[in-house]
């Protein structure tokens, strides 16, 4: 399952992120790496244990809150705290996949990424390069957003980032464990909510129909959530 999140930040929330972001010390991207991803990784990224960070990814955590379209197709349970990273003058990184279970520094917080999430956060014109490429069951996607935008997709996929041959690319990164672990099942769960909210939209959300088909979502996803 591969979403994108139009306008998850607004450009006011965009530039108050980058204030506080673009003010703060960058350091070698591999303080986050694997073993595999330090072998492929050239990037710049915010210490996760920063106040820049620590501030930047609660606003971006908040906006993820506000946006219906996330929780539908996440259903998180947890998610890490979100970081930051930047590539320039040809740095990239290259194919891998995405550990399967993130514990945050100095805490022992553990995540299983189930899911990944890019949120943009610098406009596509101002620099050349730096598309996100992801391997799918349908062919290779290739993802380069506007400033506020994200995409959501699994952390299993093969992905990589292209060289950024000019101008900077600076976006937010992070995983997230949702409460349906089988991406089919989620995948089936968005797509029901999407046309419970069609038929709603159609029908009024008094009508039989769409209380019907809100309990067999809700049915569905007690089935397969882990709370």
């Amino acid at each position: 399952m591969l979403i994108a999140i139009p306008d998850l930040l607004d450009a006011d929330g965009v530039a108050a992120i980058r204030a506080v972001i673009d003010a703060a010390e960058w350091v070698d991207g591999n303080i986050t790496s694997g073993h595999q991803s330090a072998l492929a990784k050239r990037n710049l990224q915010l210490p996760e244990e920063s106040d820049a960070a620590k501030r930047g990814g609660q606003m971006v955590l908040d906006a993820l809150g506000r946006s219906p379209l996330f929780i539908a197709a996440a259903l998180p349970l947890k998610i890490f705290p979100p970081l930051f990273n930047s590539y320039a003058g040809g740095q990239a990184f290259g194919v891998h996949v995405d550990n399967a279970v993130r514990i945050q520094a100095g805490t022992g917080f553990r995540v299983r990424s189930d899911l990944s999430i890019t949120v943009f956060l610098e406009d596509p014109a101002a620099y050349e390069g730096g598309e996100l490429t992801i391997e799918t069951n349908f062919g290779v996607q290739q993802v380069k957003l506007p400033a506020g935008h994200a995409v959501l997709y699994p952390s299993s996929s093969l992905h990589r980032v292209e060289p950024v041959t000019a101008g900077c690319r600076v976006a937010s990164f992070f995983w997230l464990q949702s409460m349906v672990r089988d991406d089919g099942a989620r995948q089936m769960l968005f797509d029901l909510d999407r046309s419970v909210q069609g038929v709603a939209a159609a029908l009024g959300q008094g009508h039989e129909e769409v209380i019907r088909l809100t309990g067999v979502y809700h049915n569905l996803l007690r089935r397969w959530a882990e709370a």
